[in-house]
Formats: structure tokens, sequence, C-alpha cells
């Protein structure tokens, strides 16, 4: 398919998810702006929380929302100086009792776009349940779903970010609702230094509006038709790598082959993955010492007499690969929002491989097998 058959396709799908791609750069001000308005109240419903001893923090949430604890995971743990685990709702649901500690202080942070997914609902209950001392921390897209609304044992235990009705997306494939949530997250935990985030706010925006621009550079890497693309990662980005394979999968209804990882993780067997026609997505670290062992990883892949074909996101510039293409965002080493824009390359990947594709990216899933909120799950009780 040429450049002007994919143009003329745009022109003919649903905009949603378009559309929510596009807003996210004017959003991301908007939630900064929310956060700060709640910041005395955020402030003195956290601050006893985190002076508790032996607090267990859990972040939690399903598919793309649970990628935002795996993401915000490093960050809320260096800044809070306590251990934070990122488990997925999905997991808690069904073995709730190796994931809580009955005697310890627990602060449960629940990331949901509706708010109606039944492992969602069900792991606040949990919570409640095996738990003798639970904070709830609810972040969500949906004023008017199941988690925005609940009550839980004890109302002062619990308090509720309800995002703007903006970034509650419409289309399938969660995108700007998954960057406003970790970007809300990011900034709950450095809450008492919020006004002094504007600047890196602004110059997230920037970047996030650079990518943008470069969405010819993407559409035509879509273009190409690479049977497979892996995205890699380390640490924070680890977390961005995994959300960015599953918009590729959502997004194309699972006909393209997608995989993530750790650069180091790499090595160790999934490299196999690799054929003659697969992207490398490298999402660079900002971490310079990190950055030396993700460049001994590209550089060996670059000398793969198979001639494969990279994106390097981020980086330094003296790093020249051949068949590469590079999105230069000036990495801030000291900016802890920069996973956030890194996360757009991922969605228009997905959103102009799908219109590729011939598949809608509002509704992609032509078997209905997935839905915006998930259908079909049971819920047992001991």
């Amino acid at each position: 398919m040429q450049k002007n058959e994919i143009s003329m396709l745009l022109s003919g799908v649903e905009a949603h998810t378009q559309r929510e791609i596009l807003s996210q750069p004017a959003l991301w001000q908007q939630v900064y702006q929310l956060v700060k308005k709640e910041s005395k109240e955020i402030a003195g419903f956290l601050g006893p929380v985190l002076e508790k001893e032996n607090l267990n923090v859990v972040l939690t949430g399903a598919g793309t929302s649970g990628f935002i604890g795996e993401a915000a995971r490093g960050t809320l743990q260096q800044l809070w100086r306590r251990p934070v685990q990122a488990i997925h709702t999905t997991e808690i649901v069904t073995q709730p009792e190796s994931i809580f500690i009955r005697a310890a202080p627990t602060l449960l942070i629940s990331f949901a776009r509706s708010g109606n997914s039944p492992e969602s609902v069900e792991t606040v209950k949990l919570a409640d349940t095996y738990c003798d001392e639970v904070y709830h921390l609810i972040i969500t897209c949906n004023s008017e779903g199941a988690l925005a609304n609940m009550e839980t044992v004890d109302p002062k235990r619990l308090y509720r970010i309800v995002l703007p009705e903006a970034t509650n997306d419409k289309s399938l494939a969660m995108t700007s609702s998954f960057t406003c949530m970790l970007l809300c997250a990011l900034l709950v935990a450095r809450i008492d230094y919020i006004d002094d985030e504007s600047e890196k706010i602004r110059r997230i925006a920037e970047q996030g509006n650079l990518i943008l621009e470069e969405k010819f550079l993407l559409e035509t890497l879509a273009l190409k038709g690479f049977e497979r693309v892996v995205f890699l990662g380390s640490g924070e980005l680890l977390g961005i790598a995994r959300e960015c394979h599953l918009k590729l999968l959502e997004l194309t209804d699972g006909k393209l082959v997608c995989m993530s990882d750790s650069f180091l993780g790499f090595r160790h067997g999934p490299r196999a993955f690799v054929n003659e026609n697969t992207l490398m997505v490298y999402l660079f670290s900002r971490n310079p010492h990190i950055m030396r062992y993700e460049r001994d990883l590209v550089e060996d892949i670059a000398n793969d007499s198979r001639e494969i074909h990279s994106l390097k996101v981020g980086g330094i510039n003296e790093l020249v690969l051949p068949n590469s293409s590079k999105i230069d965002l000036q990495i801030d080493p000291h900016n802890q929002y920069q996973m956030i824009p890194v996360t757009l390359v991922g969605q228009l990947l997905g959103y102009y491989s799908a219109v590729h594709l011939g598949i809608n990216p509002d509704s992609p899933s032509v078997s209905g097998s997935i839905s915006r909120v998930v259908q079909g799950v049971n819920i047992y009780k001991e």
C-alpha cells in the first residue's frame, strides 16, 4: 500500500483513536493542573500513610492499566524510599493471599480507564478483606465508573482522582488514558513539590509534539510491512515497551506479531524471535550508565548478517547504526516524566500499521474477542 492510499484510508476511518493520540500533549497539561489543584487534599491523604512503618505499596490495573504500575514503580520507590510492587489485578484476583500481607499497612493504588473491569472492582474488595489496614488511591478516567463511585470499608481511607473526561478514550485501545494516568501517578509521587514540576511537564509536551511531527517516519515504517516488531526498554521503559507491544497487537488484531523485553534480557533466548523481516524499536534509557549496556546489544544486532532494521528513540547522537531510523528527543536525565512521550511511538506505529492492513483502529477486533471493557470474567468467591 502506498502513502497516498494510506492517507485515503485515514480519511475514511472513525476518528477516535487518531484524535486521542494527537490530543495527548495538551491533556498532559490539563492533568498537571488538576493534580496541582487537588495537591493539598492528595498530600493530606498520602502524607500520614507514607509515614507508616512496614507499608506495603501495590500498584495495580488490568492490561494496559497494569503497565502503568510497571512503568511508575521504580520512580515511586525511589521517591518514597520504600518497596513498591506492580501487580496486575488479573493476578491479584486469583491469589490475593500471596499478594496482601494482613498485618502490614497497605496502600493500594488502582488504575482504570473505565473503572468497570470486574478484576479492578474485585481487587479493591479483596484488599479490604485480606488487609487489616488498607488505604485506597484510585486513579481513573471515568467519573461514572464503578471504581469512581464504590465505597470501601472505611471511606476515610480512600481518595479518588478522576481525570478530565477527555482522557476517557472512546476507542478500544487505550492511548491518552494510559499516558494521563501514568503522569498522574508520577505527579502524585512528587505532590509536595508539585509547583516545581511545571517546566518538566512543558518539556514532555514539547517532546510529545516532536514525536507527533515524526508521524511520516512512523507511517513509512508501517508501510514497509514488517512481519515482527520488538520493543526493548530498561527499567521504567520496560513497562513502556510492554505497553507499546500490546498497542501493536491490539490495533492490528494480532496480525502483526510483537514482543517486548529488557535490553539485557533479550540476549537470553528471546533474540531467537528476530528474523530478517523484523523491526527492532530501541527505547533508550535516560540513564547514561544503563545506556552502556543498551549500546552493546544494539551494536551487536547491527552486525547481524540479516541486516536487521531498527528505530532508535532517544539515545546518544554518536550511535550510528545501519538500516536504522532515529527520533531524537534530547533526553534530560533528570526528567522522570520522559517515559510518557516515548509511549506515542508505539501508539502511532500501531495506528498506521492497522490502517496499512485495512483495519479500523477504533474497532480493530473483527471477531469481537477483545472489547473496550473486558467481558466474560466471572468472579468466584471462596
